[in-house]
């Protein structure tokens, strides 16, 4: 097996959900029955080789994480990304604009098809994760088994990161037992996370190696942490959070008492200092066909050039006639906001992955034309999103595709989680809130600076902590578009209900109501368990 997205995660994929019980949904096979082949300590999991092959199959659940899951609807939601309807494609119900509008209730359509199936998706990972940790803990398999524990500890604590992130308190489970649970608090989620990271981020290896691509290091626990501790001041309360102000700073006292300001910096500096990671010379590599070998790159989810195993980004986002692929041309749906291309100067390198003007095709260069043998031209304006047409809006290609894939599901680009970029800002972030700017300030331009050298952080005005703090906020659009990051800063800076479009989009230009700063439990999974309660506003 050369990577955990090949074809023995495939194998596992199903063999691996057996006897366990979330709240409710469908898998592979049903939760109530013990598949005659279901892995146990008795029959399984003796050798390094079983071990590994069993950890794939946890990791096979993190592909659909990022199309129907957690990087999609921190896009969705957002000035990021829309999906317009164009003449009869991409209404489906009205799903795509429910997300993008904020209109979604317990029982809408972009609830249904989205944070229904992300719910599903999440906890069956985690059912995965709780299965394999049993089977390796009776089965006594030693100092493997003991490495393989805080690997499956750390992925389903980050699991549980995406889904509090989402959904606030959740119910927490974490062993196999065939029952239903009831909700727990966010912060009892938020110190669940913390406290199983690290408990077993000391046990994960500093680097691993091509045979192991995507697998959790110390590097990737310390991001995730990081992560947790710079939006502490919206997990880490009991009952949500107003949405109204920004607070980050708060104590944390499995990281020894401290202000999870200063958790986060100590957190990004492990990864920083650690000299496992430098960010890349060229940007454009951290996501490219050949990305595996960025040095940049800390947690990833690994796609191979094979049939369902990849990535969908340029299937989203192309149109029909830029690219054909063995399964057919690309679905031309997702687009940018023209106040979120606007952002990017075109002084920095970073507009680079967007599709602005002529569109050409991927596989000979030649301009291409539409449907209606007009010449196709992205514009960055969307007129109307109920009624846009083929070329309204400015598209994505951040991750390049493979002009001779197999499938529309085989582009081989890694999607990243956490990037050695993100620890500086995170850093950055965290010391503007400590009243450190001058750090802050210089944190933000290791980043900025290397891709506009024209507009230097040196030229913004930074005077104040909240002047610090946008600027961090736009560096964070700029350096991490389509990677599943504006939702959640747009929560953590205050910003999420009140953004608006100039287009006829929808988006309310007064600000929504501060229920919207978590997703609803959905409607079908408020029905299979009764133990479940609905977050407040819904």
């Amino acid at each position: 097996m050369k990577t955990f997205s090949g074809r023995t995660a495939r194998k596992y994929a199903c063999l691996m959900i057996a006897p366990v019980l979330l709240v409710g949904g469908s898998s592979c096979t049903s939760l109530t029955e013990v598949p005659h082949d279901a892995l146990t300590a008795e029959n399984a999991f003796h050798s390094d080789a079983e071990i590994t092959a069993g950890v794939a199959g946890v990791y096979s659940t993190l592909r659909a994480v990022e199309w129907v899951g957690y990087e999609s609807l921190q896009d969705l939601t957002t000035d990021m990304a829309i999906v317009p309807t164009r003449g009869s494609d991409w209404y489906d119900n009205g799903q795509w604009l429910d997300l993008h509008r904020q209109t979604w209730t317990a029982n809408s359509s972009g609830t249904l098809a989205f944070l229904n199936g992300a719910w599903n998706d999440m906890f069956g990972a985690v059912a995965k994760a709780n299965l394999l940790i049993d089977v390796i803990t009776k089965a006594n398999s030693g100092s493997k088994g003991d490495s393989t524990l805080a690997e499956l500890r750390t992925f389903r604590a980050w699991d549980y990161y995406m889904l509090s992130d989402m959904f606030g308190g959740t119910p927490l489970v974490t062993t196999t037992e065939l029952k239903q649970y009831p909700r727990v608090s966010r912060d009892s989620v938020f110190h669940f996370i913390e406290t199983e990271i690290l408990a077993s981020r000391d046990r994960l290896p500093s680097k691993r190696d091509g045979g192991a691509a995507g697998r959790l290091t110390k590097g990737a626990a310390n991001a995730m942490l990081a992560s947790l501790y710079i939006n502490a001041g919206v997990f880490g309360k009991a009952s949500g959070w107003s949405g109204t102000s920004y607070n980050s700073c708060t104590t944390v006292n499995a990281a020894g008492g401290k202000s999870s300001c200063q958790a986060a910096i100590d957190a990004a500096n492990a990864v920083i200092n650690s000299g496992v990671y430098t960010l890349n010379s060229k940007w454009s590599d951290n996501f490219s066909l050949t990305n595996k070998g960025s040095p940049e790159n800390i947690f990833v989810i690994v796609h191979v050039a094979d049939q369902g195993l990849g990535g969908t980004w340029p299937m989203r986002t192309l149109h029909y006639n830029q690219l054909s692929t063995g399964w057919g041309g690309p679905w031309n749906g997702w687009a940018t906001t023209a106040e979120t291309f606007g952002k990017f100067q075109t002084t920095d390198e970073r507009r680079g992955m967007w599709l602005f003007g002529q569109g050409t095709s991927f596989q000979n260069g030649q301009p291409v034309n539409d449907r209606t043998g007009k010449p196709l031209i992205f514009t960055a304006a969307i007129a109307d999103a109920n009624s846009a047409n083929e070329a309204e809006g400015v598209r994505f290609n951040k991750f390049p595709p493979l002009a001779d894939a197999p499938t529309g599901q085989s582009h081989p680009n890694d999607f990243p989680f956490f990037r050695l970029a993100e620890m500086y800002l995170i850093r950055a972030e965290a010391e503007n809130e400590l009243g450190q700017s001058a750090a802050a300030i210089a944190d933000l331009a290791i980043i900025h600076d290397r891709h506009d050298q024209t507009n230097t952080v040196g030229k913004m005005d930074l005077s104040s902590a909240q002047k610090i703090r946008d600027a961090i906020l736009n560096e964070r659009l700029l350096e991490f578009a389509a990677e599943g990051k504006r939702r959640s800063d747009m929560i953590r800076m205050g910003k999420f209900l009140s953004w608006t479009e100039s287009s006829k989009n929808g988006v309310s230009a007064s600000p929504r109501d501060a229920h919207f700063i978590v997703f609803p439990i959905p409607a079908p999974q408020l029905a299979s368990n009764p133990l479940l309660t609905q977050n407040a506003g819904y």
